[in-house]
């Protein structure tokens, strides 16, 4: 199965974000090596292109961290040994650490992963794929979607509380709307 944005996107319609809380810490969880490989495999999910920034650039990667850093603590250890396991299967069958993998042999280690040949590998590549949607797609409040480039990239506007006629018009597409749903700081019970 061939992975590209297209795809990617058409499944972000079918998974609602989860029950997400910001962060309220923002040191790093993750190491730099263990970093580079996580930019890397997000990186892959949705690279950037002519139809603008991928994950990596719309700071998917500092909203992982986040999550591993408060509301998925309890699922860290196991994260990390996901990112351990691809680059052991990475190291096993292109020879070096998935981070300095060329694209198409990133995406070969990932075919494998999605077509169930590294072992061990498919529950955490589905895990990231899932952060990685809610990442480039939730509120920017979170530590994602930076300058609102995932709403940029599907052309959602934005939340607003109310809409006038001008915006519900199917001529025109909505003005942006460039408002986090929750402002910094702010807790609104998550």
């Amino acid at each position: 199965m061939s992975i590209t944005r297209r795809t990617v996107l058409a499944s972000a319609t079918l998974i609602p974000l989860a029950a997400i809380s910001k962060a309220q810490s923002t040191a790093p969880t993750l190491s730099p090596d263990q970093r580079q490989t996580l930019d890397a495999l997000i990186d892959r999910l949705i690279p950037k292109d002519e139809l603008g920034p991928g994950a990596v650039e719309a700071g998917v990667g500092d909203y992982i961290d986040r999550c591993l850093a408060d509301y998925l603590a309890a699922e860290k250890p196991l994260f990390l040994e996901g990112l351990s396991n691809l680059d052991v299967y990475s190291l096993r069958t292109q020879k070096i650490a998935f981070a300095t993998l060329t694209p198409a042999q990133r995406d070969a280690v990932l075919t494998d992963i999605d077509n169930n040949q590294a072992p061990n590998l498919r529950g955490f590549f589905n895990r990231v794929r899932r952060l990685t949607l809610e990442g480039m797609f939730g509120d920017p409040a979170y530590g994602g979607n930076k300058n609102f480039a995932g709403w940029d990239l599907i052309r959602y506007p934005g939340a607003k509380l109310a809409a006038g006629p001008e915006d519900q018009s199917m001529k025109t597409p909505p003005k942006p709307y460039r408002k986090e749903l929750y402002g910094a700081g702010e807790n609104h019970g998550h």
